[in-house]
């Protein structure tokens, strides 16, 4: 089955409060997590609204960027927002086995189980880099 990894960028790639100069800090260690996996990438950071997809590829390098197939919608109003729009990209997009990487808990159904929770003031660590090589191994 297709893997599909919901990708947040504030509080997952760099810690919320990051120094321009500290923006995606954490992306060697998602490239580290999915290296020799097969996973694409769909990115469901608030990010996506505010600059254009090449600007955003742009910010990866080429061996993740190549693996971005899509962003989520448009922003949801209500309940769990980024779990709602991950849903309705998940219906439009077939139904593939997902986790999210993601820093707002308050954003998913509590003891959500694709949730790879980050920490904001870290981002990406390393319980999160084993848990995602770990789904991506079984």
């Amino acid at each position: 089955m297709r893997k599909l990894l919901f990708l947040d960028f504030d509080g997952v790639l760099h810690p919320t409060s990051a120094s321009s100069g500290l923006l995606f800090c954490r992306v060697p260690l998602l490239q580290q997590a999915l290296a020799d996996h097969c996973c694409t990438i769909v990115i469901s950071s608030s990010w996506r609204h505010h600059h254009s997809a090449e600007q955003l590829l742009a910010l990866f390098p080429s061996t993740l960027g190549a693996r971005i197939v899509g962003f989520t919608g448009e922003y949801y109003v209500g309940r769990w927002p980024r779990y709602q729009e991950i849903q309705n990209y998940r219906m439009a997009n077939g139904n593939p086995n997902w986790r999210a990487l993601d820093d707002s808990y308050l954003e998913f159904p509590k003891a959500c189980p694709e949730l790879l929770l980050c920490d904001p003031n870290v981002g990406l660590g390393a319980a999160q880099a084993m848990a995602l090589s770990k789904w991506l191994t079984g």
